[in-house]
């Protein structure tokens, strides 16, 4: 693997199921020691996890890091939150969308790129249980219509 390579990690499928996804950002995080080491063998769940804005700084809570095994009394609280590293204008863009109504910061991605560990954070907005069915409707109707396309051709 060369040093330009992207490595997928761990994956929030449900964030795009369950939010509008308006922006995203990457950014880096704030890890100890052993949950690189952990990351690497991609033992690590954002599904449940979320980021929030305190004291102009962001952080991401929920993140499951799995204890890095033979890293004994070094391992760190698998969900401590941990800090995301942003640009001033980035946070800023993001307190700006988050003080509206209904807009959260969801995580996508987590991958090593470069040899650092990255998030894609996502600027969301909530759907609604009738706009998660429009999206399971028209999802089903492309595929009706891939499979009739390929039947023809």
């Amino acid at each position: 693997m060369g040093k330009s390579d992207l490595k997928i990690v761990a994956r929030n499928r449900k964030a795009r199921h369950d939010f509008f996804i308006e922006e995203v950002i990457e950014a880096g995080i704030v890890l100890k020691g052993t949950e690189v080491k952990s990351i690497r063998q991609g033992r690590c769940n954002i599904k449940d996890a979320h980021a929030i804005i305190e004291n102009s700084e962001v952080f991401l809570y929920n993140m499951h890091i799995s204890p890095y095994e033979q890293g004994n009394r070094y391992n760190e609280d698998p969900l401590r939150k941990r800090k995301l590293l942003l640009n001033r204008r980035e946070i800023n863009k993001l307190i700006g969308y988050t003080a509206q109504k209904g807009y959260t910061l969801v995580p996508i991605n987590v991958y090593i790129k470069n040899g650092l560990v990255k998030i894609e954070l996502a600027i969301a907005k909530g759907k609604k249980l009738y706009d998660k069915r429009d999206t399971i409707v028209k999802k089903e109707v492309e595929r009706k219509l891939q499979r009739e396309f390929k039947e023809r051709y």
